[in-house]
């Protein structure tokens, strides 16, 4: 992976100058040629370009338009004129749930403002009522889902209880999931429905809130009690409406120009159905799966063809993903230090909820450090942090090997005692930079407080240490916008216009590397994917404006207006130039 190389406009305007045609030696002529705007390469030793051309899906020459043209330019070669737009790398998707996305399509949108209409808990039963009475999901399987609740952005600053649900329906079942999914909200049918009692005890890892009596559950299940539910919660879709499903968030992620998506902790029913999806040429972009190793275990799926760092088709598993604690505006991950203001009915020394003593998480890390598996692990608290830290180290010793490139997923509040440790063990730092957009406020006035908030997803500190991060979304829990999620790492505002941390903003240079090249190097794809250099498949983007020019305020602003998989255009923006 090259060494990251901060460029100025005028070095910029040097390189241009001065670059010369990089070209293989293919027989014949291009296919295509995009020329007429600036071109960022995302390749250190040469960061601009004007012309790029390709031929079978793959990058065949780099550099100065008139070389290109004259190297490439046949008489069946297509010229794209950019138009003074700005040609970029695909981005490739550092974490996120492709699969989970895919419920965006058949669920009750419940976010709050600006991504959706939820601001109290009547707001949330107006949605849902809405739902229940258009959904045609809801006619079909008698079941309510609702995405993305956020207690933290509601005016009561509570979960909804079954009590708030039932006032919506007493007869359909519903579930809504917290904005973080890692807490969902049942109505009394619901709870039913997956086997929840009274009796029913808080699993390992998790809770059943209670009632006042202690006993009576509220409604509320957190991490393993949520997890361990969610399949029953799922309605029997038929394979028709799975791909379409599955379609539909193909879709959200090509008009935001991600070309290569994760699929973090695939469940054992997606990864049984992503193959057939797959053989059926319903896959567009490159699809990394990490099956969830509670979930699968040593399944013969993790031994099978598909596990491989070369794609059957679009699709491949990567590895396994672990999941260590629980989700910091949920107030469930692992602190070494008490919540700022600890959960109602917590006490004072509260600091969240572990998924695995160690002596329970070593096997499962060992498991696939022996078989030679990447392993994902969520982190977003500092104690689970500390745990990956311990086990990896256990598993490096045991069964290591060169380059696993275990990846610390999210690492909201990684200490900076904690990065040369991280260093050492060889593990990538997949930071969350949108949470300071969306939850930073939450952060510094209820979840961690003031000072420990300023340093969310450090990228600084792991930047001067001599890590190059990926950021990601983590969607469905924020929507994968592209541009958003350069806009966040960039500024780090929060909703209220607070700058969370300035020390820690990255360049727009430094955030197109952190989707681009960096996650390749993460999914081990960087000698194909994440620049335009000579030789690497022809996964580009083409944006509307350069977010090396314009104001640092307006990135947001940037349109995707094309995405371009192996050479070839699967999504254009309505509108925009052809």
């Amino acid at each position: 992976m090259s060494t990251f190389t901060a460029v100025s406009r005028a070095a910029t305007v040097l390189a241009v100058a001065s670059f010369s045609l990089a070209s293989a030696a293919w027989a014949s002529n291009a296919d295509a040629i995009y020329f007429g705007g600036p071109i960022i390469t995302i390749n250190d030793a040469a960061p601009m370009a004007e012309a790029v051309a390709i031929k079978d899906g793959k990058i065949v020459a780099v550099g100065a338009r008139a070389a290109v043209f004259a190297a490439e330019k046949g008489a069946a070669t297509k010229l794209y004129d950019l138009k003074g737009r700005t040609l970029i790398p695909g981005f490739v998707d550092a974490h996120s749930h492709f699969t989970q996305v895919s419920l965006l399509a058949v669920s009750a949108n419940l976010l709050a403002p600006p991504d959706g209409p939820v601001k109290t808990i009547p707001d949330m039963q107006e949605a849902l009522r809405r739902f229940i009475a258009t959904s045609p999901v809801v006619k079909a399987h008698g079941v309510v889902i609702g995405m993305n609740l956020d207690d933290s952005q509601l005016r009561e600053r509570r979960f909804p209880t079954r009590q708030d649900l039932d006032a919506v329906s007493a007869e359909l079942p519903i579930f809504v999931i917290h904005q973080s999914g890692h807490l969902a909200m049942l109505n009394s049918r619901a709870l039913a429905l997956v086997g929840i009692t009274p009796d029913s005890p808080s699993p390992a890892g998790g809770a059943i809130e209670r009632e006042a009596d202690g006993k009576t559950p509220n409604g509320v299940l957190k991490e393993t009690a949520f997890f361990s539910i969610m399949p029953k919660m799922m309605p029997a879709f038929t394979p028709a409406e799975y791909r379409q499903n599955l379609e539909a968030s193909q879709n959200i992620y090509i008009e935001n120009g991600f070309t290569t998506v994760q699929d973090g902790k695939t469940s054992v029913a997606d990864m049984a159905a992503l193959p057939a999806l797959n053989d059926a040429g319903a896959l567009k972009v490159d699809i990394v799966a990490y099956p969830d190793l509670v979930a699968v275990g040593d399944a013969p799926v993790l031994h099978g063809p598909l596990m491989s760092r070369a794609y059957t088709g679009h699709l491949r598993i990567g590895g396994v993903k672990l999941t260590l604690d629980g989700s910091p505006q949920g107030k469930t991950a692992w602190f070494t230090k008490p919540y700022f203001q600890p959960p109602e009915g917590e006490k004072a020394d509260y600091a969240g909820l572990p998924a695995f003593a160690d002596d329970k998480l070593q096997p499962l890390a060992d498991l696939a450090y022996k078989n030679r598996w990447q392993l994902l692990a969520h982190t977003n608290g500092d104690a689970a942090i500390d745990q990956l830290i311990r086990v990896v180290g256990q598993a490096q010793s045991r069964y290591g090997y060169p380059d696993s490139r275990t990846v610390m997923i999210h690492g909201q509040f990684l200490r900076g005692d904690q990065i040369p440790a991280l260093k050492a063990e060889g593990i990538f730092p997949a930071l969350f930079p949108m949470h300071t957009f969306y939850w930073g406020d939450w952060h510094r006035q209820s979840v961690a407080g003031p000072e420990r908030a300023e340093n969310i997803s450090p990228t600084a500190w792991v930047l001067k240490a001599g890590l190059t991060p990926s950021i990601h979304s983590d969607a469905p829990v924020v929507f994968p916008n592209s541009m958003t999620l350069i806009s966040t790492a960039v500024n780090r505002t929060t909703r209220s216009g607070y700058v969370l941390g300035p020390e820690q903003r990255l360049t727009p240079l430094q955030a197109l590397h952190a989707m681009t090249l960096w996650p390749a190097y993460q999914h081990f794809e960087e000698t194909s994917k994440g620049s335009i250099e000579v030789g690497k498949r022809a996964d580009l983007v083409i944006l509307s404006a350069n977010p090396l020019t314009v104001p640092a305020a307006s990135l947001n602003q940037i349109k995707v207006d094309e995405t371009i998989k192996d050479g070839t255009s699967i999504y254009r923006r309505e509108g925009s130039a052809p």
